[in-house]
Parts: structure tokens; C-alpha cells; sequence
């Protein structure tokens, strides 16, 4: 079966990405169909019954660069003629039961289309109200869905995305705010990224106001923050205690981790970079160098890292022995360009075959 994600236009490869992460951490077995402007298919074998569940449950509650998930009806040209034959030929018996009501939704992407959605929206309804299907445009038992980009994917709206719940945990929102932090959307996707679980052990080693470790303990994870300077970890207290999350604190240095090597599933920080910030000592080259070399030491084997930085992290990754996944980068205003760099802790069995 066919699914869509209505991703927001927030990065070109991230919210995709997200969803795959999503997809894999909930052990899902999925293909790309498509991929257009701000419109992901994927094809999901299963039980059509169990993958919805899912995909309603878990990968709803996790997305944050996500609009919308839809079962697909159809894929077609983007053109009024093309849809709107897709639209005439579907039998809608098949997604909506007697006697509950219904509406259709156009969302125009970006250019890609240079004809109104409401005309869609109703030459679309006209089709399956003529059907035996009552229209109701307030309160609808079933939404259908026409995303308009470089291809019209036509679908019934599984889920969306509450990312009114993203704005409501924006840091000024908290009990404690300092700025420069990252906002809640993007550490849940980088914490998304990480591929962790519930009941996973999560560090971050710059945890500042505990941004990050809020949104990985959200879906689930037990969290572990570090920060050097002490009225940041006090704020992070306030925060998470405001959560009521799983989580350890504590002041120290990210070069010196007091934590045994291999205990950790996953680490995902924003270290400072560009801006005022407290280092104990050295250059900032000097402590990604060695921070880097304690997030190889403390993960797991297979272990992620997500770390956040305004130019590439590779090169100390690399030197610490991490393997690159890939880097994302993600201009935030004029002055500032975040790069994203995702590692991965290789495991003894691939370090042995290398030598």
C-alpha cells in the first residue's frame, strides 16, 4: 500500500530523512515510490490494519517536519484534465462507509500549479457526493486530500502532525529561557535522526537548556545532559522537571565524560559554535576534537551521533574513529548556516574487516 507525507518546506532532505528514520525505528518495511516537492510516497508491505495503526500512533506522535500522512488513492500528471479523471474513476466505497460525511482538501505546493485548489476541491467533491456521499465542509468523518506539486497525489487523510504542540514547548515558552537555542521542530527531528527507542539511553554532552533532551525524552528516551556552566544546568533542571522526563544532569566538561565507554545509545547535541559561549579552556577546535572523542568512546557500538555545528564536524569525527553518514546543512538567516553531520560508531566486526 501506498502512503504520502506531507512534509513541511522547512529543509529540502530533513523532513524526508525524518520519516525514514521514523519508519525504521518502528520496524517497518518500506520502499520509496516518489519523491517531489515537499510530497513523499513510500510503498509499506504489512498488515494494512497494523501499518495504520502505526503510522496513526507512534510516527504521528514522533514527526515534526511533517504536515499530513495520507493513504494514497492515486497518483496522476499535475493537471486539472488528469486529476480530475483520477478523481471520476476511484470508487470511494472503499474509504468511506455509509452514512458518514466528507470533504476535499487541495494544498498547492510552492509554483508547481497555476489553477485554484478550490476549483479541484470542488469538481472532486462534486464526484463523490454524485456517488451517494454526503459533503460536510466543517466537520468531515472522512478528509480527502489532492497535494499539488511537480506530481497531484491524491489520497484520505490518515493523520496530521500537532505542530501547535512544537510552538507551545518554544523556549521562551519554558520555564527557564536562554537564547540561541535550538527550537523544538528541528531536536526532535535531529532526535529522530539518532534512531532512538523508548527506553533509550541518550546523552548530550552540550545539553545547555536541555532542548534536545526534552524532545528525545518526549518520545520515550532516558536522557543524560552535560553543560559547563552551572545556571544553565539549573535552567535544564527547571525544564525537564517541568516534563516530568527520565533524565540525569549534571555540570562538567564534555572532553571528560564520567560515564563508562560504550554505555549509551545514541548522542545528539548542539555544541557552541560562532556565538558566546563558556569552553574550559582551548579553542574550539581543540574541544570538538576531544568532545567527539568521548561521544565515540561512551556509545555503543552501531551507536548514532547527530551533532550541530556551523561548519563540518567530519574531519574531528573522522579522527575520533566515527564513521559519516551524512551531512545536512541548514541556513538559518544571513549570519548563520547550521551543518548537521550524523555518525555512526562502527561496530568491532567492520573496524576488524578494515584491518
Amino acid at each position: 500500500m501506498l502512503y504520502a507525507f506531507e512534509l513541511s518546506g522547512e529543509h529540502e532532505e530533513l523532513p524526508a530523512t525524518e520519516v525514514f528514520a521514523c519508519l525504521r525505528i518502528e520496524g517497518l518495511d518500506f520502499r520509496t515510490h516518489i519523491i517531489v516537492d515537499q510530497c513523499l510516497v513510500v510503498e509499506i508491505t504489512g498488515k494494512e490494519e497494523d501499518v495504520e495503526k502505526i503510522l496513526r500512533g507512534p510516527i504521528t506522535d514522533r514527526l515534526a517536519m511533517t504536515h499530513h500522512i495520507l493513504k494514497v488513492v492515486g497518483i496522476s500528471e499535475n493537471t486539472p484534465d488528469a486529476i480530475l479523471k483520477l478523481a471520476e474513476a476511484f470508487d470511494p466505497s472503499g474509504y468511506i462507509r455509509e452514512g458518514q460525511s466528507f470533504v476535499v482538501r487541495a494544498k498547492r505546493i510552492k509554483h508547481h500549479v497555476d489553477f485554484p485548489g478550490e476549483f479541484l476541491e470542488q469538481r472532486v467533491g462534486g464526484f463523490i457526493y454524485r456517488k451517494g456521499f454526503r459533503a460536510n465542509l466543517k466537520n468531515p468523518d472522512v478528509e480527502f486530500r489532492v497535494i499539488l506539486s511537480e506530481k497531484a497525489v491524491f489520497g484520505i487523510l490518515l493523520s496530521s502532525i500537532d505542530r501547535s504542540a512544537y510552538e507551545a514547548r518554544n523556549p521562551q515558552n519554558k520555564p527557564f529561557f536562554h537564547p540561541g537555542v535550538l527550537m523544538p521542530r528541528i531536536a526532535r527531528a535531529l532526535a529522530n535522526l539518532s534512531g532512538i527507542k523508548p527506553g533509550d539511553l541518550v546523552m548530550d554532552p552540550f545539553c545547555g537548556t536541555a532542548g534536545i533532551l526534552i524532545e528525545a525524552g518526549l518520545v520515550g528516551a532516558r536522557v543524560i545532559g552535560i553543560d559547563a556552566q552551572e545556571k544553565l544546568v539549573k535552567g535544564a533542571l527547571m525544564n525537564l522537571e517541568a516534563f516530568k522526563l527520565d533524565y540525569a544532569l549534571m555540570e562538567g566538561d564534555a572532553c571528560r565524560v564520567p560515564l563508562k565507554e560504550a554505555t549509551i545509545n545514541a548522542v545528539v547535541t548542539d555544541p557552541p559554535y560562532g556565538r558566546s559561549a563558556a569552553i574550559l579552556g582551548g579553542s574550539l577546535e581543540e574541544l570538538y576534537s576531544c568532545a567527539l572523542n568521548e561521544i565515540e568512546r561512551v556509545l555503543k557500538p552501531g551507536g548514532i551521533a547527530v551533532v550541530v555545528s556551523d561548519k563540518a564536524a567530519a574531519e574531528y569525527g573522522e579522527k575520533a574513529g566515527l564513521k559519516v553518514l551524512n551531512i545536512y546543512v541548514q541556513r538559518v538567516h544571513r549570519s548563520l548556516t547550521r551543518t548537521i553531520t550524523v555518525f555512526q560508531k562502527e561496530s568491532k566486526n567492520e573496524n576488524s574487516k578494515r584491518e
